[in-house]
């Protein structure tokens, strides 16, 4: 194997990394959750302001987006042959997906205190 972008590894690892990442965290979050229901505004805005619940609910979004761009990307270059339409969806889904991220995080930091 060779870590040449054209061979997709890259891609491929990119979409299981950020599929594990985003599995454990969703269990952690339903397991911390489940221990310590927060019933209130104010434990849920304690509980996500922790930074390190801040920092691994960032991490989340991050590979989310990884994991939607990689995938959708896989999806537009294999079904939309017209280059001009492939390239056009390529660009609205990276820039909507750096639009959401951004949009995430900022309001991830703006909760910190």
């Amino acid at each position: 194997m060779s870590w040449h972008p054209a061979n997709g590894l890259r891609s491929w690892l990119i979409q299981r990394l950020s599929a594990v990442y985003m599995a454990i965290f969703m269990v952690a979050v339903i397991i911390a959750v489940s221990i310590c229901f927060p019933s209130s505004y104010n434990q849920w805005h304690g509980w996500i302001a922790h930074p390190i619940v801040n920092v691994a609910t960032a991490a989340f979004f991050i590979a989310l987006m990884f994991h939607t761009w990689v995938g959708m990307r896989d999806v537009i270059i294999d079904y939309v042959h017209p280059l001009a339409l492939r390239l056009l969806l390529l660009v609205l889904l990276g820039s909507s997906l750096l639009l959401m991220g951004i949009w995430g995080i900022r309001i991830l930091f703006s909760v910190m205190p």
